[in-house]
């Protein structure tokens, strides 16, 4: 299985940590592929997973519509998993109008066999008038996913307190990247919320 992520610095991953015996990139792509060999192998599993890293830091998400083809469609993927609005959100644009960005991008998966997973962005820590664009433009995905029947995975609530909806300090690099705790906290949820039963069932 093919995986291409699309999305921006969220996707790249900003640090390192010490992972299994090498250090490698504070990715959540990164460590979604390793969940899933390890997955693999610990269940005595045949496949192979490889997750292709399309992040561009500081994209938005009519960049990453304009760079679909190249950066999704030329590799030639099984799925893609979107993770984009944050910069959008930052730049004051409207929800709808990111939304609408990223209901292309499924779209235009969806018509070339590709399966698109569609990310909530996650919350950030500092700038609490923020947050609110945010739970916005993650109810219109999630709404926009159950309409196409494609898996919405939510890692707002995966990384934010449950009280105050601001991301957690101990996922928080600087505020809005993550710590690589915060990236395998991603990874770990879009293993779990969609990657794990996909394995399972190709088991069977």
């Amino acid at each position: 299985m093919k995986i291409v992520t699309l999305g921006d610095s969220l996707t790249v991953g900003e640090t390192e940590f010490q992972f299994v015996d090498s250090v490698k990139p504070a990715s959540y792509p990164e460590y979604l592929e390793w969940l899933a060999e390890h997955y693999l192998s610990s269940h005595g599993l045949l496949g192979e997973v490889r997750v292709v890293n399309k992040g561009v830091s500081g994209d938005l998400t009519s960049g990453m519509l304009e760079r679909f083809s190249g950066d999704v469609i030329d590799e030639k993927p099984d799925c893609v998993i979107i993770l984009g609005g944050t910069n959008d959100i930052g730049w004051g644009l409207d929800p709808a109008a990111i939304t609408h960005n990223l209901t292309n991008i499924y779209d235009r998966a969806m018509d070339k066999g590709i399966m698109p997973v569609a990310c909530s962005v996650p919350s950030i820590l500092g700038l609490d008038e923020l947050i609110p664009p945010r739970i916005t433009l993650n109810r219109m995905i999630s709404t926009e996913a159950e309409k196409r029947r494609i898996t919405f995975v939510d890692v707002f609530n995966a990384t934010a307190d449950s009280e105050t909806n601001r991301l957690l300090e101990e996922y928080s690099a600087d505020g809005l990247h993550l710590t690589p705790k915060g990236y395998q906290q991603i990874g770990r949820c879009i293993f779990d919320k969609w990657l794990r039963p996909i394995l399972d069932q190709q088991a069977k």
